[in-house]
């Protein structure tokens, strides 16, 4: 098979779940199966290069294929006119694979598109203005246009159906996983307390790593931390970390007006490089989201042996089994509970941590490539 995967995940910004998804999946499918011919596609109209080095560090084994042309001027055009994509790629592929929702008119052979969730839907006011544009107006035709839509989890599934039901058939769940190399029990413990003070956090701490945004239920965990607090004289510090997402005013000034300022600790982006030391260097890891389609983070974290408090929404049941403690992501209270629970218990986050990484060990990248390779096979047959 000649099987074609959309970089613009990739190479578009700084990687975000989706990019690392895409990633996971295709680097482990090209190792696993090196009797196919795989490709990173993308536009460029000058600077290949600079793409091309972006794609580096991730094809060894995938070649590039490259439309010169505009990739922002075509997708704005293709919202409006049908302008075939097979025009800029021609016609080599058996199947192209998109990775962020939406598949162009026009694609050569088979189409697939992963579609991760439907909080556009269910929860519109926590989605960026254009982004929920975006799905408004291409999503429904590029559902159509696939051949195959490809979701990360059967929570997903049954949010796409209860939305798009005419597309039931053609839905299949691909599992996300979890890179074992990287995320794994931190091997270089000296490079853990290098990170914290690099971030400006001190003893022992709550982790939550992900976007900055209202989806990812940050308020009420600041709400449910301060009740936390006002119980335990000693409670470690709540480590926000990662790069801002939108409408993200409100979680900081959260902070300011429960004065947790010097309780609460907001980083940047945090490298690649950095996530593994601070994953392992906390206490337990938190991420009381309201809905995720799959719920990377906390996977990520079992698998460095961190116990993990989760919310019992959305897919995160699905990802944490019984593996983590659960919590009721709209109640405050029970968030709280779920701190005090991981603080204050040493024998359960031993228990959890143990049971964390043989959970992970099932939830892997191979596994996951394996399953969407059979749908490619299923494709072709």
């Amino acid at each position: 098979m000649k099987i074609s995967f959309d970089a613009v995940p990739i190479i578009n910004g700084g990687m975000t779940g989706i990019g690392w998804c895409e990633v996971g999946q295709t680097m482990a499918m090209a190792r696993l199966h090196p009797e196919d011919n795989f490709y990173y596609s993308f536009f460029s109209r000058k600077d290949d290069h600079i793409k091309l080095e972006k794609l580096a560090p991730f094809s060894k084994d995938i070649g590039a294929h490259i439309g010169h042309f505009s990739g922002l001027a075509y997708r704005t055009a293709s919202l409006v006119l049908p302008i075939p994509y097979k025009w800029f790629f021609g016609k080599e592929m058996d199947i192209t694979h998109f990775f962020n929702y939406i598949a162009p008119p026009g694609v050569h052979g088979k189409t697939v598109i992963t579609v991760h969730d439907m909080v556009y839907k269910s929860f519109p006011e926590t989605v960026r203005g254009r982004t929920k544009k975006m799905l408004d107006t291409g999503l429904a035709p590029s559902m159509k246009r696939a051949d195959i839509i490809v979701t990360d989890s059967e929570f997903s599934r049954t949010e796409i159906i209860k939305y798009f039901p005419q597309h039931e058939a053609k839905i299949r769940v691909v599992p996300c996983g979890v890179d074992l190399e990287k995320f794994k029990p931190c091997d270089t413990p000296e490079r853990i307390p290098e990170v914290k003070k690099s971030l400006g956090i001190e003893g022992e701490y709550f982790l939550y790593l992900g976007t900055i945004e209202p989806r990812k239920n940050l308020e009420r965990l600041i709400n449910a931390y301060n009740i936390f607090c006002q119980r335990e004289k000693d409670a470690p510090k709540l480590v926000l970390a990662g790069g801002k997402g939108w409408l993200y005013d409100s979680i900081f000034q959260r902070v300011t007006d429960l004065k947790l300022t010097d309780k609460v600790i907001f980083t940047q982006y945090i490298p690649s490089e950095d996530m593994n030391p601070l994953m392992c260097g906390a206490l337990a890891f938190v991420f009381p989201s309201i809905y995720e389609g799959f719920g990377m983070p906390p996977l990520e974290a079992m698998a460095c042996g961190v116990p993990v408090l989760a919310s019992n929404a959305a897919s995160l049941p699905e990802v944490t089994g019984d593996c983590a403690v659960s919590c009721d992501p709209y109640s405050e209270e029970d968030i709280a509970e779920g701190l005090h629970k991981l603080y204050s218990d040493s024998a359960l986050r031993a228990d959890l941590s143990r049971r964390g990484l043989e959970r992970a060990k099932t939830l892997t990248w191979d596994n996951s490539a394996e399953i969407l390779y059979s749908v490619y096979k299923e494709l072709m047959k």
